[in-house]
């Protein structure tokens, strides 16, 4: 019994155990119960990233997250499944509805609403892109988005209906503005070609005016902006042109009027936010800022000639805002040729100080801006001109800022210069027109002492040259070919002194001061000739030994004729560069001058040359064994005074060429002076106070005049007959050289 039972517990034991054991299907697990479910979600996380995960009964599978999807195709996935983000704009276009734009985020998108629509979160909670009504918005601000116009509002959009005499110009949102289409009327007071191209340009924009203003349903009158600015630039190069000539200050202030009121009719009418054009008498740079609000900002334009620094709040003012503004620089290739002498105000303004010139050293340029009060902004505009000759400023001159005021003259009224180098002048000014820059040339004053020493100094120069010329015409013991040239030399340096002495300063009239010019010219051009015919003598007088003297007529062909073709030739050429507004002498504008220095440049080389060859052929023949020393001793004797006479009339125009161009100070005018005043000293030094023979006809001469009742040669004779005798004879060597003796 004992037994048995003991086998029964053992047995029910093993029985339990044999239960407990027992194996589970996958996804179950044993339990003191039996098999239980696994939930695979919490333990391992099977699913991939953007999945999630759902336990079923023995087992569980993986749905993607919104916005992804099962690269496999199915909703329900265990195993090998991947999400992938969905495009949501591509697959479904319409997905953020009508004005709206979508963009595709991972594991999602967002919607942004259009101009003229707003996100109404109201309807939807994503957000669905609702229609503005700007009409109705504005109305209940009081806000005139049309101006003078009629509001009809749009899906996402408006536009401004336009009554007759306004415009927006075909832009839908702009709001109407009044076209004054009566300012383009042709003045037609004269039939001059200038007018008459100006006619033209006022019939063009007139008729343009009057079909946009005229223009009530929107599509009609439709504007070309760029066409018109195309046409009307072409009519403007025909006025322009070399052919036409503006005849009057009212002329220019009719076409720079013309034209600023032209460009801001055309300004609004262009597509592009920048427009350039450029033609062969104007180059042009036009923006366009437009919007329901006004631009901020700076603006730039610029061209070849001229720069514009302003900012937008500038253009386009304080008053009513059209829904654009405009900004444009203009500049005239060629216009500064026209109004050169429009300079009557600046000259009353000058009144009291030393009596300037005044000279256009700029294009000419304009500024227009859609702003229509521009005589007096609120911050001023910077205007930097590039100048046509590169000077700096010095103490005669200097530059100066002016506009062309409706007077029909240049004036310096609220613009003023910025800064200004050689190159360039930045004009800084308070209102809006046409802008230059002008070079104002001061007379340099001299001062009471330099005015006395350079008449005093002249009149000895004058008196001395007589002397000379007297000397050279009536002593008969130095007649030669050496002292014809001399003496021609001399006449034509005196008439140059006397004429720059008399004439230099008197600009008025300007065709007496041409005359001037012209006789300096020729005159100072002889006193180089001749100075190269003596060159050509000395050196003729080393090589040749007999026939070594000049024609006369030859002389007085090439030391007369040379100088009067040059002067004929410029004369033809360059008319209007005999006399300028300071000296009446040859102008350094339009490059006359080198018809002065460039001979005179040319002859001193050729009688440096001629020079050194004398030089160097009389060290050869006082190297020789039978020198004639005499005549050696002579002829380089004659070689030094012709060297230092080169010299001295070259140094004086080297000076004299600072001082004409204006660039002189005190000093250079006083070096100039006393140089151009010594020359007729100097020469009369060298050729007759420095000539022996000369000397003896001086002492003979005065000692006539003293004692009339004997004569200084007898006396001679009686003291000492041989030195009598002697002078006798060197006076006869002397004509029979044909040259005086030092």
């Amino acid at each position: 019994m004992k037994w048995g039972k003991e086998f029964l517990l053992l047995l029910g034991f093993m029985c339990v155990m044999a239960i407990c054991i027992t194996p589970c299907n996958i996804g179950f697990q044993s339990g003191p119960t039996g098999c239980t479910d696994v939930n695979e979600c919490d333990t391992e996380n099977p699913c991939p990233k953007h999945s999630k995960c759902f336990n079923t009964n023995g087992s569980f599978y993986c749905q993607c997250l919104g916005g992804y999807k099962n690269h496999g195709g199915t909703v329900n996935f265990t195993l090998g499944g991947d999400c992938l983000d969905i495009n949501e704009c591509t697959e479904q276009s319409d997905i953020c509805g009508l004005g709206a734009n979508c963009s595709n985020i991972i594991g999602g998108y967002s919607c942004t609403c259009d101009s003229g629509y707003f996100n109404n979160t109201s309807v939807y909670p994503r957000g669905v892109c609702a229609d503005i009504n700007e009409c109705k918005d504005a109305k209940l601000k009081n806000e005139k988005i049309c101006g003078e116009g009629n509001c009809t509002n749009l899906n996402g959009s408006y536009y401004c209906k336009c009554p007759g005499g306004y415009t927006n110009f075909n832009n839908k949102k702009t709001p109407c503005s009044v076209l004054d289409c009566d300012s383009f009327i042709s003045p037609g007071m004269s039939p001059s070609p200038s007018l008459s191209g100006l006619a033209a340009i006022f019939s063009m924009m007139r008729n343009s005016c009057l079909a946009l203003s005229g223009s009530t349903v929107p599509g009609e009158g439709k504007a070309n902006g760029e066409a018109l600015l195309e046409k009307f630039f072409t009519a403007t190069e025909t006025v322009l042109s070399p052919l036409q000539q503006l005849d009057s200050d009212e002329d220019m202030t009719d076409l720079l009027h013309t034209v600023e009121d032209s460009i801001r009719f055309i300004g609004p009418q262009l597509k592009h936010k920048v427009n350039r054009i450029e033609t062969t008498q104007t180059d042009a740079e036009i923006a366009v800022e437009r919007g329901r609000t006004r631009p901020t900002g700076a603006v730039s334009l610029s061209n070849e000639n001229a720069h514009l620094k302003t900012d937008w709040a500038t253009a386009s003012g304080t008053g009513p805002y059209p829904g654009f503004t405009m900004a444009a620089l203009l500049s005239y290739k060629n216009l500064e040729k026209y109004v050169k002498q429009s300079f009557d105000g600046l000259k009353k303004q000058e009144q009291g100080k030393a009596d300037p010139s005044f000279q256009i050293n700029s294009k000419v340029a304009s500024v227009v801006v859609s702003n229509p009060s521009t005589q007096n902004l609120s911050h001023p505009v910077y205007i930097t001109l590039k100048h046509i000759e590169a000077n700096k400023e010095n103490d005669t001159l200097k530059y100066k800022c002016v506009y062309w005021s409706k007077t029909g003259a240049w004036s310096t009224d609220g613009c003023s210069k910025y800064l200004s180098n050689a190159t360039h002048t930045i004009c800084c000014c308070e209102h809006l027109s046409s802008f230059a820059v002008l070079m104002a040339l001061y007379p340099m004053e001299h001062t009471f002492g330099l005015q006395l020493v350079t008449k005093i100094c002249l009149i000895i120069s004058l008196l001395c040259l007589v002397m000379c010329i007297f000397t050279f015409s009536c002593c008969h013991s130095i007649k030669g070919t050496r002292t014809t040239i001399h003496l021609h030399l001399c006449i034509c340096l005196f008439i140059a002194d006397l004429v720059f002495l008399a004439g230099i300063s008197q600009t008025e009239p300007v065709g007496g001061c041409r005359v001037v010019a012209a006789l300096l010219h020729y005159f100072f051009l002889g006193v180089f000739t001749w100075m190269l015919l003596e060159g050509v003598q000395l050196y003729r007088m080393v090589v040749l030994v007999f026939n070594a003297t000049l024609r006369p007529l030859y002389l007085f062909a090439f030391g007369y004729g040379a100088p009067l073709a040059v002067v004929i030739i410029s004369a033809i050429i360059r008319p209007q560069g005999y006399g300028t507004n300071q000296h009446c002498w040859l102008s350094l504008k339009d490059g006359l001058i080198w018809s002065f220095f460039g001979p005179v440049c040319v002859i001193i080389i050729m009688n440096v040359v001629f020079f050194i060859l004398t030089v160097w052929k009389l060290a050869q023949k006082f190297a020789s064994l039978n020198p004639d020393l005499s005549r050696l001793h002579k002829i380089r004797a004659f070689t030094v005074t012709a060297i230092a006479q080169m010299c001295i009339l070259g140094l004086m125009w080297v000076f004299g060429a600072f001082l004409f161009e204006g660039a002189a100070n005190s000093a250079v005018a006083y070096i100039f002076t006393i140089l151009n005043s010594l020359q007729g000293a100097l020469v009369f030094v060298m050729h007759c106070l420095l000539s022996k023979q000369v000397r003896d006809e001086y002492a003979r001469l005065f000692s006539c005049i003293c004692t009339p009742e004997k004569r200084y040669s007898d006396l001679l004779s009686s003291t000492n007959p041989s030195s009598s005798q002697s002078q006798s004879q060197g006076s006869r060597s002397g004509q029979n050289t044909g040259n005086s003796q030092i």
